[in-house]
C-alpha cells in the first residue's frame, strides 16, 4: 500500500525582482490504485507541483509537507526520492549524449534496487517493454533521447515507468506533441503499469484527450495555483465542454 500525501504545499521560484510564488497552498492524496488528473490552463502551476515532488532545485518550498508512506519526501535527495519509489516522466526529456537507453535503464534499475538486475531477465524484460511500445530493438542501442522523435521520447519514458516500477508515477503531460497512433500506444503502457496492485498515478494534461484511454478516478483543477475545484471523470467531460473560464475570473475576482 503506497500513500502520496501533498499538505498545504507552498512553493516559489526565484526571479530577477525577488520570490514568486506559484503552489499557493495544494493538498492533495494519492492513495494506492487511484488515478488523479490535474487539469489546468497554462502558469497554473501544475508542472511546478510535479517538479518541486521530483526535487528539481529551481523551486523553493516555502511551505506544507509532501510524504510517501510517512516518509519526509522534502528532506530526501532527488535519487533518495526515486529509490523511495517516486517517478517523473518528463513533459521535455532531456538528451543524454554518449549514453545508450540500454546502459541508462540497467544503471537507473541497479541504483533504484540496490543491486544490478540478473542479465538474462533483464534484456527479456526490456525487450518485452520496447516491443510493447512499437520500439525497435536497435532502439536501445541509440543515445538517450539524442534525435529521438516526440513520440520516440515519450515512449521511451514509459519503458522507463514500467521497467523501474515505482510506488507512484507523476506524468507531466506526457500526450504533448503524441498523434492519436502514439498517444494510445503510450496509454496502453500506463494502463498497464496502473493495472498493477499497489500504484498511483497523478497525471498532468492540458486536454481530455488522452482521458479518454486513461480513465481517471479524480479530476483536479488548477488554477493560480491552487486546486479551484474537483471530482470525477465527469468535471473533465465539462472542463472540455466549458473551458476554464468561470475558473480564472473567480481566481481573478478573489486575487
Amino acid at each position: 500500500m503506497s500513500t502520496l500525501e501533498i499538505k498545504d504545499l507552498q512553493v516559489s521560484v526565484s526571479t530577477d525582482d525577488g520570490p514568486k510564488e506559484i503552489l499557493k497552498g495544494v493538498t492533495l492524496t494519492i492513495k494506492d490504485n487511484e488515478t488523479h488528473a490535474i487539469m489546468g490552463p497554462n502558469g497554473s502551476g501544475k508542472s511546478t507541483l510535479a517538479y518541486s515532488i521530483a526535487g528539481h532545485p529551481k523551486y523553493d518550498i516555502t511551505g506544507g509537507t509532501v510524504t510517501l508512506d510517512g516518509e519526509d519526501v522534502l528532506a530526501m535527495s532527488v535519487d533518495e526520492r526515486a529509490r523511495a519509489g517516486l517517478f517523473l516522466a518528463m513533459q521535455y526529456p532531456v538528451e543524454v549524449p554518449g549514453v545508450s537507453v540500454a546502459n541508462f535503464l540497467r544503471t537507473a534499475k541497479t541504483a533504484i534496487d540496490g543491486e544490478a538486475p540478473k542479465l538474462r531477465t533483464w534484456v527479456k524484460d526490456v525487450n518485452t517493454a520496447m516491443g510493447q511500445l512499437n520500439l525497435d530493438p536497435t532502439f536501445s542501442q541509440r543515445n538517450v533521447n539524442e534525435g529521438f522523435s516526440g513520440g520516440e521520447k515519450k515512449r521511451h519514458e514509459i519503458a522507463q515507468l514500467e521497467l523501474l516500477d515505482p510506488k507512484v508515477a507523476i506524468l507531466d503531460e506526457t500526450d504533448s506533441g503524441l498523434d492519436i497512433d502514439a498517444l494510445k500506444i503510450v496509454s496502453e503502457g500506463v494502463n498497464r503499469y496502473r493495472g498493477q496492485e499497489g500504484k498511483g498515478v497523478l497525471l498532468i494534461t492540458h486536454y481530455t484527450r488522452i482521458l479518454r484511454y486513461i480513465e481517471p478516478d479524480f479530476v483536479h483543477v488548477f488554477v493560480d495555483g491552487r486546486i479551484a475545484d474537483q471530482g470525477g471523470p465527469e468535471l473533465a467531460e465539462a472542463l472540455e465542454a466549458n473551458g476554464y473560464d468561470k475558473y480564472l475570473k473567480a481566481a481573478a475576482t478573489a486575487g
